[in-house]
């Protein structure tokens, strides 16, 4: 375990997988670790209560008490909170399916299915949103992810220059959407209300304002052909045409460069 005054003599950490340690075990220290504990296990209890219970109310000794351990046990394995929560979110993206980029199929099949990927892991895990603008994501995981998606839009036909920023399009438009939606779930299980529900009640709220009265009804064209009988219905939709968007604009930046 890292003391006070070893952190306080050496320069901060930007990322638990820069220590250059292997990943402690049960017997990487001697006596006085708690029997099968280790940083999987650690790691896997973290991911469920993060799911469960949020960041805000997420601490050690709540974890420690999960594991049914003291939190200096815990520390045996991790120096630090925020080196949990990295190895967390590193588990995280470890769910992710990643087809094999030489396969053969198309890109933008790919793309469709690494992006849908990704949102729903945004939507399974609303923690993991905030803790990807936090971390280098340079855990072996979240590197995997990087390099698949960049090998996908090598095969695109884009020129180098441009690569990235249809990466960046793709990407960064599927974390807002993705955050978004897994926000409005977790408001609506709060809320103690089904989606459908609690899209009812704020649709009916706003239009009985008179100040948006003018522009619900200038709006009530657009919500009726969006279409869609649930609210998954219709950011199913949304979502879909979103990326079919994107993947025309790709397509269309390739011809330009030809």
């Amino acid at each position: 375990m890292v003391r006070a005054a070893d952190r306080a003599e050496r320069p901060a950490r930007t990322s638990v997988w820069l220590e250059g340690k292997a990943a402690r075990g049960g017997s990487a220290r001697g006596g006085g670790q708690p029997s099968g504990l280790d940083r999987g296990r650690i790691t896997e209890v973290t991911v469920r209560l993060l799911d469960a219970e949020g960041m805000a109310k997420f601490s050690m000794r709540r974890l420690a008490a999960e594991l049914n351990v003291t939190a200096m046990s815990v520390y045996w394995y991790v120096d630090t909170k925020d080196d949990l929560l990295e190895l967390a979110l590193d588990a995280a993206f470890g769910e992710l399916e990643l087809p094999d980029a030489e396969s053969g199929e198309d890109w933008r099949d790919q793309l469709r299915f690494v992006a849908g990927g990704y949102r729903a892991l945004l939507v399974r895990h609303p923690w993991v949103s905030p803790l990807i603008g936090t971390f280098l994501n340079i855990g072996p995981h979240s590197m995997a992810f990087s390099l698949h998606v960049h090998e996908v839009i090598r095969r695109t036909g884009l020129p180098p220059h441009g690569q990235m920023g249809a990466l960046s399009a793709v990407f960064q438009f599927v974390y807002g959407f993705g955050t978004i939606e897994g926000h409005f779930v977790q408001r609506c299980a709060s809320a103690g209300m089904s989606q459908d529900e609690y899209y009812r009640q704020a649709m009916s709220t706003i239009g009985e304002q008179p100040q948006f009265a003018a522009h619900f009804a200038s709006s009530a064209d657009l919500l009726e052909a969006r279409g869609g009988d649930t609210v998954e219905e219709m950011r199913e939709r949304d979502f879909t045409f979103a990326l079919e968007t994107l993947i025309a604009g790709i397509e269309t930046m390739v011809e330009r460069a030809r």
